[in-house]
């Protein structure tokens, strides 16, 4: 039996850019099709930290803390929507290692600094996976207006309510998890950021448009193990 995992995510931003679908169709494989929000195709870099993941049933304290950095957009397979990760840069090796064996998912080694100060979260990622594109994000973020429940605004709903995570396997393979959480609490953000190659990295322009920002402190996460599309099997 596959066991679940279950970890926390917060201090999370939600950076989201307006962009043109063709461009992000050009860079899926064929089985996604973009999903879009008023004829727009979304591209979002997210930095957050990824705390006690563990396999679900076992104790918070036994769990590894993975600051994390992903870029991803949102697509269908066969009509179900969900997120698609172009990467997704973490620090702890063995995180890494096993975020690739055991999820499929494009995960980077990056070296990752995440400090809170006056109600701000400063990120810092600095990707070193061997053999890989270099990429630096360097952002200072934090809330800047009310709480709101994200199924409350139609955007906010399309951007994160989100609880299939796909990815193409190494055989070309179409995998998927599937996640489970409570509905986002957010908040309208701001963000400074100094600096940004993760675009460049994954063989994008940066956007010309304004980003779309919201903070998160966060939710509990369960997610099940990486899954073939056609067999539903590990």
């Amino acid at each position: 039996m596959v066991v679940p995992l279950a970890m926390g995510w917060r201090n999370l931003l939600f950076e989201n850019y307006p962009v043109d679908p063709a461009m992000l169709d050009a860079h899926l494989p064929d089985a996604f099709d973009v999903d879009t929000y008023d004829g727009r195709g979304w591209l979002s870099v997210v930095p957050f930290t990824n705390v006690d993941v563990r396999p679900k049933g076992l104790p918070a304290r036994f769990g590894l803390d993975l600051p994390e950095l992903n870029l991803r957009t949102y697509v269908t397979c066969d009509g179900e929507p969900g997120v698609y990760f172009f990467s997704l840069d973490a620090q702890g090796v063995l995180g890494v290692l096993g975020a690739r064996v055991f999820q499929h998912l494009p995960y980077f080694y990056a070296r990752i600094s995440l400090e809170g100060e006056d109600g701000r979260v400063r990120f810092d990622s600095l990707r070193l996976h061997p053999g890989d594109r270099p990429a630096h994000y360097a952002a200072t973020y934090g809330p800047s207006g009310e709480a709101f429940q994200s199924t409350e605004d139609p955007l906010a709903r399309f951007l994160v309510e989100r609880y299939r995570l796909y990815t193409q396997g190494r055989d070309g393979s179409v995998r998927y998890a599937n996640v489970d959480h409570e509905p986002w609490t957010l908040y309208p953000a701001e963000a400074t950021v100094e600096r940004d190659t993760l675009f460049a990295a994954n063989g994008f322009e940066h956007p010309d448009t304004e980003p779309v920002l919201y903070y998160s402190p966060g939710v509990d996460v369960t997610a099940t193990r990486s899954k073939h599309w056609e067999t539903g099997r590990p």
